[in-house]
C-alpha cells in the first residue's frame, strides 16, 4: 500500500470503529438477479409467502419452473441480510403437524429494492427503445 495512503485509511478505521455504525449501515450489501425476483414476489404475495407460493408465482410471472434449492437459498440469503424476516405460522394437520414458514419483506429489504429500481432506470435512461426481434 501506499505509505501517503496508511494514515488516512488508519483514521477511517478509527473513525469506523468509534462512531457505532455497522459495516451494513456502511457498505451496500448487494443482491443477486434470484433474490431480486424473490424480494420482488414476496411483496407481491402480499403476506402470504412461503416456498411454494414463492415457486407458483415466479412460474406463474416467467414460465421458469424454479427448483426448491433455488427458491431456498436465496430465501436464506435475504433473511441474513436482515431484508426478509422468516415467520413461522401455525402446525396444520394437512402439514402432519408442521408449520409453514412465511417471509415478509423488511424496511431494508424496501429500501434496498428501491435503490436498485433507480440504479436500474439510470443503466436503462438514454437507451433508445429497441426491439429484440430478429430483422428489426
Amino acid at each position: 500500500m501506499d505509505k501517503n495512503l496508511q494514515p488516512f485509511f488508519k483514521k477511517c478505521v478509527y473513525i469506523y470503529i468509534h462512531s457505532g455504525y455497522k459495516l451494513e449501515n456502511i457498505m451496500p450489501k448487494f443482491m443477486t438477479r434470484n433474490e431480486e425476483i424473490i424480494l420482488l414476489t414476496i411483496l407481491k404475495l402480499k403476506g402470504n409467502a412461503y416456498g411454494v407460493s414463492i415457486r407458483r408465482q415466479i412460474h406463474q410471472d416467467t414460465g421458469d419452473k424454479w427448483s426448491f434449492a433455488s427458491i431456498y437459498q436465496p430465501l436464506d440469503n435475504l433473511v441474513r441480510k436482515q431484508y426478509v424476516r422468516r415467520k413461522k405460522g401455525h402446525p396444520t394437520a394437512k402439514r402432519g403437524g408442521k408449520s409453514r414458514f412465511y417471509y415478509e419483506v423488511t424496511p431494508d429489504g424496501l429500501r434496498n429494492l428501491q435503490n436498485l429500481k433507480k440504479a436500474h432506470e439510470q443503466i436503462w435512461a438514454g437507451i433508445p427503445e429497441i426491439s429484440l426481434e430478429k430483422g428489426k
